[in-house]
Protein backbone atom coordinates (compact mmCIF):
# COMPACT_ATOMS: atom_id res chain seq x y z
CA UNK A 1 0.00 0.00 0.00
CA UNK A 2 3.00 2.51 1.04
CA UNK A 3 4.25 2.09 -2.10
CA UNK A 4 1.31 2.99 -4.02
CA UNK A 5 1.06 6.17 -2.69
CA UNK A 6 4.83 7.02 -3.57
CA UNK A 7 5.57 8.86 -6.75
CA UNK A 8 6.43 7.01 -9.19
CA UNK A 9 10.53 7.64 -9.72
CA UNK A 10 10.56 6.44 -13.31
CA UNK A 11 9.40 10.13 -14.52
CA UNK A 12 12.85 10.96 -13.51
CA UNK A 13 14.16 8.45 -16.72
CA UNK A 14 11.68 10.93 -19.00
CA UNK A 15 13.01 13.40 -17.99
CA UNK A 16 16.84 11.94 -18.59
CA UNK A 17 15.15 11.10 -22.14
CA UNK A 18 13.93 14.29 -23.02
CA UNK A 19 16.98 16.43 -21.89
CA UNK A 20 19.30 13.90 -24.35
CA UNK A 21 16.41 14.79 -26.62
CA UNK A 22 17.31 18.29 -26.88
CA UNK A 23 20.80 18.01 -26.33
CA UNK A 24 20.94 16.06 -29.76
CA UNK A 25 18.72 18.27 -31.80
CA UNK A 26 21.10 21.46 -30.17
CA UNK A 27 24.19 19.86 -31.63
CA UNK A 28 22.36 19.14 -34.53
CA UNK A 29 21.44 22.38 -35.21
CA UNK A 30 24.47 23.72 -34.63
CA UNK A 31 26.20 21.31 -36.92
CA UNK A 32 23.97 22.89 -39.44
CA UNK A 33 24.71 26.73 -39.01
CA UNK A 34 28.29 25.64 -39.34
CA UNK A 35 27.53 23.81 -43.00
CA UNK A 36 25.39 26.54 -44.15
CA UNK A 37 26.93 29.39 -42.79
CA UNK A 38 23.24 31.89 -43.76
CA UNK A 39 20.45 32.97 -42.12
CA UNK A 40 22.14 33.15 -39.06
CA UNK A 41 19.95 34.89 -36.68
CA UNK A 42 17.44 32.95 -37.39
CA UNK A 43 19.16 29.62 -37.19
CA UNK A 44 20.98 31.03 -33.72
CA UNK A 45 17.54 31.42 -32.61
CA UNK A 46 16.23 27.68 -33.35
CA UNK A 47 19.17 26.61 -30.86
CA UNK A 48 18.17 29.30 -28.21
CA UNK A 49 14.38 27.67 -28.11
CA UNK A 50 15.42 24.36 -27.98
CA UNK A 51 18.28 25.32 -25.13
CA UNK A 52 15.22 27.11 -23.52
CA UNK A 53 13.31 23.60 -23.39
CA UNK A 54 16.22 21.89 -21.78
CA UNK A 55 15.78 24.59 -19.53
CA UNK A 56 12.45 23.83 -18.73
CA UNK A 57 12.85 20.39 -18.51
CA UNK A 58 15.85 20.32 -16.19
CA UNK A 59 14.03 22.68 -13.84
CA UNK A 60 10.93 20.56 -13.95
CA UNK A 61 13.32 17.59 -12.67
CA UNK A 62 15.11 18.90 -9.75
CA UNK A 63 11.50 20.60 -8.46
CA UNK A 64 11.18 17.00 -8.47
CA UNK A 65 14.49 15.78 -6.93
CA UNK A 66 13.42 17.62 -3.99
CA UNK A 67 9.79 16.67 -3.30
CA UNK A 68 10.58 13.45 -4.29
CA UNK A 69 11.08 10.63 -1.30
CA UNK A 70 11.94 7.47 -3.79
CA UNK A 71 14.30 7.81 -6.40
CA UNK A 72 15.71 5.24 -9.04
CA UNK A 73 19.42 5.76 -7.74
CA UNK A 74 21.18 8.14 -5.35
CA UNK A 75 20.08 12.01 -5.55
CA UNK A 76 23.50 13.24 -6.01
CA UNK A 77 23.78 11.25 -9.24
CA UNK A 78 20.74 12.34 -10.24
CA UNK A 79 21.41 16.07 -9.44
CA UNK A 80 24.59 15.70 -11.19
CA UNK A 81 23.33 13.53 -14.56
CA UNK A 82 20.58 16.65 -15.08
CA UNK A 83 22.69 19.20 -14.29
CA UNK A 84 25.94 17.86 -16.85
CA UNK A 85 23.37 17.31 -19.62
CA UNK A 86 22.16 20.58 -19.04
CA UNK A 87 25.29 21.33 -19.22
CA UNK A 88 26.18 20.32 -22.91
CA UNK A 89 23.19 22.29 -24.64
CA UNK A 90 24.13 25.27 -22.71
CA UNK A 91 27.33 25.14 -24.25
CA UNK A 92 26.22 24.54 -27.69
CA UNK A 93 23.95 27.50 -27.69
CA UNK A 94 26.70 29.49 -26.15
CA UNK A 95 29.08 28.59 -29.34
CA UNK A 96 25.87 29.88 -31.35
CA UNK A 97 25.50 33.33 -29.83
CA UNK A 98 28.79 33.88 -29.87
CA UNK A 99 29.18 33.32 -33.32
CA UNK A 100 25.83 36.01 -34.14
CA UNK A 101 26.96 38.68 -31.70
CA UNK A 102 30.70 38.52 -32.38
CA UNK A 103 29.81 38.81 -36.22
CA UNK A 104 32.83 36.24 -36.48
CA UNK A 105 32.18 35.48 -40.35
CA UNK A 106 32.09 32.26 -42.01
CA UNK A 107 33.04 29.73 -39.88
CA UNK A 108 36.95 27.64 -40.94
CA UNK A 109 36.52 24.27 -41.01
CA UNK A 110 38.28 23.48 -37.53
CA UNK A 111 34.55 24.60 -36.44
CA UNK A 112 32.75 22.26 -38.54
CA UNK A 113 34.64 19.21 -37.47
CA UNK A 114 34.07 19.98 -33.77
CA UNK A 115 30.64 20.42 -34.36
CA UNK A 116 30.50 17.22 -36.47
CA UNK A 117 32.83 15.36 -33.86
CA UNK A 118 29.84 17.10 -31.18
CA UNK A 119 26.90 15.15 -32.90
CA UNK A 120 27.76 11.73 -32.46
CA UNK A 121 28.88 12.19 -28.94
CA UNK A 122 25.78 13.61 -27.88
CA UNK A 123 23.68 10.88 -29.74
CA UNK A 124 25.94 7.89 -27.67
CA UNK A 125 24.70 10.06 -24.69
CA UNK A 126 20.92 9.72 -25.48
CA UNK A 127 21.58 5.72 -26.41
CA UNK A 128 23.08 5.63 -22.78
CA UNK A 129 20.92 7.46 -21.37
CA UNK A 130 17.88 5.49 -22.61
CA UNK A 131 19.06 2.56 -22.04
CA UNK A 132 19.64 3.53 -18.36
CA UNK A 133 15.97 2.89 -17.25
CA UNK A 134 16.02 -0.82 -17.18
CA UNK A 135 20.09 -2.02 -17.54
CA UNK A 136 18.77 -4.86 -18.86
CA UNK A 137 22.45 -4.86 -21.06
CA UNK A 138 24.60 -2.82 -18.87
CA UNK A 139 27.67 -4.04 -21.40
CA UNK A 140 25.49 -1.92 -24.06
CA UNK A 141 25.58 1.36 -21.81
CA UNK A 142 29.23 0.83 -20.90
CA UNK A 143 30.28 0.35 -24.13
CA UNK A 144 28.00 3.44 -25.45
CA UNK A 145 29.80 5.03 -22.24
CA UNK A 146 33.31 4.37 -23.38
CA UNK A 147 32.47 5.78 -27.17
CA UNK A 148 31.43 9.13 -25.70
CA UNK A 149 34.67 9.36 -24.45
CA UNK A 150 36.86 7.82 -27.63
CA UNK A 151 34.46 11.24 -29.13
CA UNK A 152 35.72 13.53 -26.36
CA UNK A 153 39.51 12.81 -26.73
CA UNK A 154 38.69 13.58 -30.97
CA UNK A 155 37.53 16.91 -29.85
CA UNK A 156 40.30 17.17 -27.57
CA UNK A 157 42.34 17.17 -30.09
CA UNK A 158 40.81 18.88 -32.74
CA UNK A 159 40.65 21.80 -30.18
CA UNK A 160 43.79 21.94 -29.82
CA UNK A 161 44.95 21.95 -33.77
CA UNK A 162 42.77 24.01 -34.09
CA UNK A 163 43.87 27.21 -31.37
CA UNK A 164 47.69 26.24 -32.68
CA UNK A 165 46.38 27.19 -36.09
CA UNK A 166 44.55 29.86 -35.14
CA UNK A 167 47.56 31.70 -33.47
CA UNK A 168 50.02 30.89 -36.20
CA UNK A 169 47.26 31.97 -38.83
CA UNK A 170 48.28 35.49 -38.50
CA UNK A 171 45.04 37.20 -38.12
CA UNK A 172 43.96 40.02 -35.99
CA UNK A 173 43.94 39.24 -32.28
CA UNK A 174 40.48 40.08 -31.80
CA UNK A 175 39.47 37.45 -34.64
CA UNK A 176 41.51 35.05 -32.65
CA UNK A 177 40.23 35.70 -29.44
CA UNK A 178 36.55 35.25 -30.75
CA UNK A 179 37.51 32.05 -32.57
CA UNK A 180 39.61 31.21 -29.50
CA UNK A 181 36.03 31.26 -27.00
CA UNK A 182 33.99 29.31 -29.59
CA UNK A 183 36.70 26.17 -30.08
CA UNK A 184 36.93 26.11 -25.70
CA UNK A 185 33.15 26.33 -25.81
CA UNK A 186 32.97 23.73 -28.43
CA UNK A 187 35.50 21.09 -26.67
CA UNK A 188 33.99 22.22 -23.42
CA UNK A 189 30.56 20.80 -24.76
CA UNK A 190 32.44 17.40 -25.52
CA UNK A 191 33.76 17.62 -21.78
CA UNK A 192 30.66 17.56 -20.16
CA UNK A 193 29.44 14.46 -22.11
CA UNK A 194 32.66 13.26 -20.96
CA UNK A 195 30.95 13.99 -17.55
CA UNK A 196 27.95 12.47 -18.68
CA UNK A 197 29.53 9.15 -19.03
CA UNK A 198 31.37 9.51 -15.96
CA UNK A 199 27.97 9.55 -14.04
CA UNK A 200 26.30 6.82 -15.56
CA UNK A 201 29.17 4.65 -15.36
CA UNK A 202 28.98 4.71 -11.57
CA UNK A 203 25.38 4.14 -11.92
CA UNK A 204 25.55 1.14 -13.95
CA UNK A 205 28.09 -0.33 -12.22
CA UNK A 206 26.52 0.13 -8.70
CA UNK A 207 23.10 -0.92 -9.66
CA UNK A 208 23.44 -3.46 -12.00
Amino acid sequence: MLEKLMPRSDEFFDDFDAQADATVRGAKLLCDLLDDFNDIERKVQAIKEVEHQGDAIAHRAFERLHRQFITPFDRAEIHRLLGRIDDVLDLTDATAERMLLYEVGPPPQAAKDLAKVLVPCTEKLQEAVRAMRTIKNPGEILAACRDIKTYESQADALGRAAIAALFKSGADALSIMKWKEIYDLMETATDRCEDVANVIEGVVLEHA
